[in-house]
């Protein structure tokens, strides 16, 4: 005795070895036994052998019409054997139920199951639907074949060209496009970028780095809802104080300025003054929500995506002219000696007399400028004279703050390296194409006015820091353990050191129209400001607060990917530049093995032929191709350019710029605006390595 039987959705057949009430002991062909179940019986049946049956089965359920079956099926629920004999005959054979069986079974869009060999007929508009998605189905296979053999032809149809993106980097696995282009990967042996790039599917390298960027980041657009900025509502009194701000001529978000009183009294007010959004955008609201989806203003070569819009940014920016309301922190000093006596924290409005340039300036501003009365200028663009005297005794402490930081700090910050600007000719602030004419200028770091604007953001930075842990309120700071090689900047809610800078604790807070954590540490700040000892107690965030953790989680890693894009799409300008102006060679250092870091312009690179070379070794390196998808450029040593005595001097320096840039990428950072610009000067190894 034979039984035919489903198991896990398949037809076997075996010999009965012994039967009960409700199961038996079947012997498969392979010499497998097998308990059945009695409901999973189908068939019993004495000949032919099992495999002969299952072969027969399959050879009549192929004769079988699905729509002359389905004609003759009946309305209500009904068993294979009974439409075997409405289809064949009323003596239907064993192979002929057996083939319905599996005819019936394989064809779920005309004959639903219900339950072990039975069945009910599909309407027939569902019968219609599924016939189309089938058909559908075998076209789309049908397409995709045709793709494939497209892609391995080197040629892209459109519609992969259009699903570019996507498919590189957030496929959808069961569209046709993505599994096109993974067919031809295989077929051809390359990956799919390669393929698509031989397929000519990257008209231009610029726009696959730039949607790449915005797929992954910015998804549903860059534009902004139309909102109005909220109105500040505080009676701010009028400072006395005449401040002026120093930023780069293509900013627009001025977030803070200087003054100084008292200059020849022997104690001097030094101001520094913050826009002050945090007054009229609160948590929650609607701009306080685009703030925290974007995190960062986007900076890069020509162009920005920034965290606020225009009109909002407008309200509130340190326009000179006006008196903006602004969040200050005075500083009282020794004239004479520098020592800070006391500081105070003040809401208020501040008369903003100038929006000085420094890109306009730093010709100007110069140290003998500075510390020598006698000494001018023939072009002066700004007029600076009669702020001389101010920016004299400005750059005079910047200079003692950072003395007094790099004791704390164990030793001096040395960073020699220059930092390079990019300018796109023409481009004038709109989106670049990728094509434009490059410009790269070297900006030697620790310029005057640099240094003036960083040391005052740091001193904001650490005494607002030490202030909030003070009255227990929290905040979000930036911390560094040690300088030891690989201990990072990390962000938390507790006023921690931060060995980098070489103070003891450091909140980002002169930054808010441009970086979310300083809107959050300006909030924080107000509230210590307005209620004292106990601003803890109605600070928008408390001690512990989750949602403090979440913002900082959500910070890190839009800013790292922001960064890493900013750092990827300057290598691209770089090498725009190379080819732009037929750079075959250029000079460079070794740092480290088989690896140089060009003289005068950002870049890093792979060679060939510095193999044994120490570190500050100066070579003479000739360039190889270069690929603006990847990004790749490799070059050969083609000639020493130093003494023995002179590789070790320049080993020493580059290990002293160890701290910042340790494991530096593809190009070196240029002027992240994302702070004030002398802010990242001094506080390089708090930046993410390029």
């Amino acid at each position: 005795m034979f039984l035919l039987f489903e198991e896990a959705g398949k037809f076997m057949a075996g010999r009965v070895l012994s039967e009960a009430e409700s199961s038996a002991q079947v012997e498969l062909d392979s010499g497998k036994r097998v308990k059945v179940k009695a409901a999973n019986y189908l068939l019993k049946f004495e000949k032919p052998a099992p495999a002969a049956l299952l072969a027969s089965a399959q050879a009549v359920s192929q004769s079988i019409e699905l729509e002359l079956a389905w004609e003759f099926s009946p309305e209500e629920e009904f068993g294979f054997a009974d439409l075997a004999r409405e289809y064949f005959s009323a003596n239907a054979t064993l192979e002929q139920q057996a083939g319905t069986l599996v005819r019936l079974f394989e064809s779920p869009h005309y004959f639903r199951r219900a339950g072990k060999g039975r069945f009910r007929k599909a309407p027939a508009d569902i019968i219609a639907l599924a016939l189309a998605a089938i058909e559908k189905k075998k076209q789309i296979a049908l397409q995709t074949e045709q793709w494939v053999k497209d892609l391995s032809q080197g040629e892209c149809p459109q519609p992969i060209r259009d699903q570019l993106y996507k498919i590189l980097f957030k496929p959808d696995k069961n569209a046709p496009e993505y599994k096109a282009v993974v067919e031809a990967s295989r077929a051809t042996h390359l990956g799919p970028l390669e393929l698509l790039i031989k397929a000519g599917a990257i008209d231009s390298p610029y726009q696959f780095h730039w949607r790449r960027f915005l797929l992954e980041n910015f998804p549903k657009g860059t534009a902004f809802p139309k909102l109005e900025a909220p109105a500040i509502k505080d009676e701010l009194p009028l400072s006395t104080a005449r401040a002026f701000s120093i930023d780069d001529s293509a900013t627009t978000e001025i977030d803070d300025a200087l003054s100084v009183q008292g200059l020849g009294s022997g104690t001097v007010l030094l101001g520094i003054h913050i826009a002050a959004p945090g007054l009229a955008v609160l948590p929650g609201s609607p701009i306080d929500q685009l703030g925290r989806n974007r995190l960062s203003t986007v900076y890069m070569p020509g162009y920005k995506i920034t965290m606020l819009p225009d009109d909002v940014v407008q309200a509130y920016t340190l326009m000179e002219g006006r008196d903006c309301p602004a969040l200050s922190l005075y500083v009282t000093l020794d004239e004479a000696t520098l020592e800070i006596k006391s500081s105070e924290t003040k809401l208020e409005r501040v008369h903003i007399g100038a929006n000085l340039r420094h890109d306009q300036l730093d010709a100007v501003v110069t140290t003998d400028w500075l510390e020598n009365p006698a000494f001018n200028h023939e072009n002066d663009p700004q007029r600076l004279s009669h702020k001389r005297e101010q920016l004299s005794f400005l750059h005079r402490l910047a200079k003692d703050l950072k003395a007094k930081r790099e004791i704390v700090r164990g030793k001096p910050e040395n960073f020699n390296r220059p930092d390079y600007n990019f300018r796109l000719v023409g481009n004038e602030g709109r989106e670049p194409q990728g094509d434009e004419q490059v410009l790269i200028s070297v900006r030697q770091r620790g310029a005057p006015l640099d240094l003036i604007v960083s040391e005052a953001m740091i001193l904001a930075n650490s005494t607002w820091g030490s202030w909030m842990a003070e009255l227990g309120v929290p905040g979000i700071y930036r911390s560094q353990a040690s300088m030891l090689p690989g201990v990072k900047v990390r962000m938390g809610t507790k006023a921690l050191p931060h060995a980098g800078i070489g103070v003891k604790s450091y909140a980002w807070s002169s930054s808010p129209l441009r970086r979310y954590t300083d809107l959050v540490n300006q909030w924080q700040i107000i509230a210590c400001a307005r209620h004292g000892k106990t601003a803890a107690l109605v600070a928008p965030f408390k001690p512990k607060d989750a949602d403090l953790f979440s913002i900082i989680s959500s910070f890190d890693s839009a800013y790292f990917a922001y960064n890493s894009y900013q750092n990827a799409i300057e290598r691209f300008w770089t090498l725009k530049y190379v080819q732009q102006n037929g750079v075959t060679e250029i000079e460079a250092t070794v740092f480290k093995e088989n690896m140089v870091r060009a003289d005068d312009l950002p870049l890093v690179l792979p060679v060939m032929g510095a193999s044994g070379l120490p570190r500050g070794a100066r070579v003479r390196v000739k360039l190889g191709d270069i690929d603006e998808v990847t990004l790749d450029i490799h070059g050969t040593v083609v000639e020493r350019l130093d003494t023995v005595t002179e590789t070790a001097d320049a080993a020493q320096d580059d290990a002293e710029d160890d701290d910042e840039d340790a494991g530096a990428g593809p190009i070196a950072i240029a002027v992240d605006m994302s702070e004030s610009e002398a802010e990242t000067t001094a506080a390089a190894s708090d930046n993410p390595a390029p």
